[in-house]
């Protein structure tokens, strides 16, 4: 019989007390960032979305990296609608929600290091996006085409994926490290 482990109940307060403690200073330093990286989160907490609600707009830069986050929710993108960075490296993320096509503002995405099998296509419907991180994924063909349609990106990183990108098809507005 296997059984499943959970997280020890000190373990697990000690995350929700982190997760708390990084949230309040964000608020009470009236920072632009908040940073939730490290925090053993399996989704993004709804407490957060309530904690911060009177100042989502000013938030430009989160980090969740190296989580255990294996979805994000539409209502993320709808919340945080000014952000610039978004770094979600080392999760176990598998696909991004729709929503993502609709930051306006979002330049640098870091989506390293999860489980995409695909390219998020909504990504490409945003326009102000210079820099896409996709290194280590299992990602297996990408859009250059569409890509080269971007006014903004400069960079796509699809390193340690097993993709085949012929190189003197790629555009030069931009570059593609393989």
């Amino acid at each position: 019989m296997e059984t499943i482990s959970t997280p020890e109940p000190n373990r697990m307060a000690e995350a929700v007390a982190k997760v708390a403690r990084r949230v309040n200073a964000t608020m009470e330093d009236g920072r632009d960032s908040l940073d939730l990286s490290d925090c053993e989160l399996v989704s993004f907490p709804d407490g957060v979305f309530r904690m911060m609600r009177s100042c989502t707009h000013t938030i430009h830069t989160i980090s969740l990296a190296n989580n255990h986050i294996k979805a994000l929710s539409s209502k993320f993108f709808l919340t945080f609608t000014q952000l610039r960075e978004l770094d979600l490296q080392g999760n176990v993320l598998t696909k991004l929600p729709e929503a993502v096509g609709d930051m306006q503002h979002l330049v640098n995405i870091n989506i390293s290091k999860n489980k995409l099998t695909v390219f998020p296509e909504r990504l490409m419907d945003v326009r102000s996006l210079e820099h896409i991180s996709l290194e280590g994924n299992d990602i297996t063909d990408l859009p250059v085409e569409k890509l080269s349609l971007m006014p903004s990106l400069k960079t796509v990183d699809v390193r340690c994926n097993p993709l085949v990108v012929d190189s003197s098809s790629l555009p030069h507005q931009f570059t593609i490290l393989t």
